[in-house]
């Protein structure tokens, strides 16, 4: 009985310490909030989903109320995760927005409970235009073509028309008829050309009604952007599934027991009604869903000079660290780039005056707010090294093309106030040599006479004892002399011996370095960013071997001088440290771009063939 207690009360102090440890380091709660699309047209739906993290006892808003947008709840999903003793908790809160007519709608921010405190959601906006001839419709009530069969497929892209770079949302649906007992083989892929697909994000599962039966309806997200303007088709949708169906061994049947052309319903056969009275077997079935028209339009010619390719809409902040700082310390200048669009092409705020300023390479980070990316925040870091006195870091800018208001807009920060103190260290000034003072007499002075013989027998240095030659500090100077001169020669040689090892040492690393580099260059199975990193390292460390330079001070026309390059060559190698630049600080590694063959067998032959 006393050691049931003592592992009782060690159970108890266990759970109270790991209760302890959920407090102590569960996150702070916090509410996101954001749409499908802020674009549609009337009778389309879009989906609001309010994220809450950190928080266990929630009470999300029962009804959100707009003018002329019929807004439903549609389902709630949670989601624990416990990592390295921290725990994060989130709770999702899905709601259907349906648009009863056309215009600019804003949806106030919502309060959510959380205890007895409350969070508030941002403000959101939806645009929607007007559709005329298209019936409104709910997903509840929705029927697509092959609603009737035992499974369907549909493709649901928002905007018909959209700009070359204009990232667009699009769902996939996919449904079972849940007596099937389905079983999803294959996930669905978008066919098509001309456009590019974000990979697909699973994001819901709910038990829809159409046309009075039920469905196990998949939800699938991802995002297409359009490589060139014309005229597209999206999709079909398709997708393999395994499913029951029933078999009758000795009835003969006029038609396959499962005909997903006709509307024929398989599941009429008594083996639903009384599966253990009939043998069921399983089929594999191909979905598939009806193509949807695109058509995309060319961006405008009028580019402003700092727009780099950023479809949607965004916003600009600005900050910089330390604000007092020596000419030639670094400040690092912190620049938010946030909203929704195709943050793959966001690149760095330029800065509009550069004169007086080193400038570094931008890094750069990305935060979604959503399954797929297009809603979030992308943070760069670049640091500016100040060449003389200056009162203020100058403007930085950032321009995007709004679709929606179909023009290029360019943002602008404000210059940020700094203090450099300090300035280019004056040159020394030449001494001025001046006469030793003379040890010769004045003219006309009469050197001092010598009164006798005693003087000149008790003159100083004249008269000197007798002392061994050995004995003289003389001696011992002049032994002392080419001691000190080997003792300094055998420093130097210890010296040079380790400079050079050193050296050797060196040069055998960037070889060691340039062969693993080729070795990985030839491979497969790497990405475009760590390609063109590596091929642009391996020409660097080739040419720092060459002229015996570190290989971070290595450019493009600094290693096509090094290996005397042609005209065709040279653009090669300068097209090379372009590419992995972009790699490197654009966002473009954030897309599902893959390295031709092509472009790989290029890479390779211009570095192999680089030779001083």
């Amino acid at each position: 009985m006393y050691g049931s207690r003592i592992r009782i009360a060690v159970l108890l102090g266990a759970l109270i310490a790991l209760t302890g440890n959920d407090v102590a380091f569960a996150e702070s709660p916090s509410v996101t909030a954001v749409l499908s699309n802020s674009e549609a047209v009337v009778g389309e739906t879009v989906q609001l989903q309010i994220k809450v993290s950190g928080a266990g006892d929630t009470k999300p808003p029962e009804n959100i109320s707009v003018d002329g947008l019929e807004i439903h709840a549609t389902g709630t999903s949670r989601q624990f995760e416990m990592r390295n003793f921290t725990t994060n908790s989130s709770v999702s809160y899905n709601y259907t927005i349906l648009p009863l007519q056309a215009g600019r709608f804003i949806i106030p921010p919502q309060t959510i409970r959380v205890g007895s405190s409350s969070l508030r959601t941002p403000e959101l906006r939806l645009n929607v235009a007007d559709s005329p001839g298209r019936s409104v419709r709910s997903n509840q009530n929705a029927q697509p073509a092959n609603a009737p069969k035992l499974a369907f497929a549909e493709l649901i892209v928002p905007k018909k028309t959209a700009y070359v770079g204009e990232i667009v949302p699009v769902e996939i649906r996919l449904g079972f008829d849940p007596r099937a007992r389905p079983k999803l083989l294959e996930g669905p892929e978008i066919s098509g050309q001309g456009f590019t697909a974000q990979k697909l994000q699973q994001s819901g599962e709910n038990l829809e009604t159409i046309n009075g039966r039920s469905y196990d309806v998949v939800t699938f997200k991802t995002a297409i952007a359009a490589a060139r303007a014309g005229k597209f088709q999206i999709g079909p949708i398709k997708a393999k599934a395994q499913v029951l169906t029933a078999r009758r061994p000795n009835t003969p049947r006029s038609r396959s027991p499962f005909d997903l052309f006709n509307l024929d319903d398989p599941f009429s056969d008594p083996f639903f009604s009384d599966p253990f009275s009939q043998f069921g077997e399983q089929r594999e079935i191909e979905i598939n869903s009806e193509p949807v028209a695109f058509e995309v339009k060319p961006l405008p010619q009028n580019a402003p000079p700092s727009f780099s390719g950023a479809i949607g809409n965004f916003t600009m902040s600005t900050e910089a660290k330390p604000n007092s700082v020596q000419v030639g310390d670094p400040i690092t200048v912190t620049s938010t780039i946030s909203g929704r669009g195709n943050f793959d092409r966001v690149n760095a705020p330029t800065v509009e005056d550069d004169r007086g300023w080193h400038k570094y390479p931008p890094s750069s980070k990305f935060k979604n707010d959503d399954d797929v990316g297009i809603s979030g925040a992308k943070t760069f870091e670049m640091v500016l090294s100040p060449n003389e006195k200056k009162q203020s870091i100058p403007p930085l800018a950032f321009s995007y093309f709004d679709p929606a208001k179909e023009q290029y807009v360019s943002l602008r920060s404000d210059p940020i106030a700094i203090n450099v103190q300090g300035g280019t260290v004056p040159a020394p000034a030449a001494a001025v040599s001046r006469p030793a003072p003379s040890t010769m007499p004045a003219a006309g002075a009469t050197p001092a006479a010598k009164q006798d013989i005693l003087y000149q027998l008790t003159e100083p240095g004249r008269v000197q004892s007798f002392t061994w030659f050995y004995a003289r500090p003389v001696f011992w100077m002049a032994q002392l002399l080419p001691l000190l001169v080997l003792l300094g020669f055998a420093g130097w040689k210890i010296r040079q011996n380790r400079l050079d090892n050193r050296e050797a040492r060196r040069i055998a690393a960037l070889q060691h370095e340039a062969a693993e580099l080729m070795r990985k260059l030839r491979r497969n199975d790497v990405s475009p960013r760590e390609y063109y990193a590596e091929a642009s390292r391996i020409v660097r460390v080739k040419a720092a071997l060459a002229r015996n330079v570190d290989p971070n001070n290595v450019d493009a026309e600094t290693a096509a001088d090094t290996f005397g390059l042609n005209a065709d060559s040279r653009e090669r190698l300068r097209r090379l440290f372009e590419q992995s630049d972009e790699f490197q600080y654009s966002g473009a590694h954030n897309g599902s771009e893959r390295i031709s063959p092509e472009n790989r067998r290029d890479v390779l032959e211009l570095v192999e063939h680089l030779h001083a």
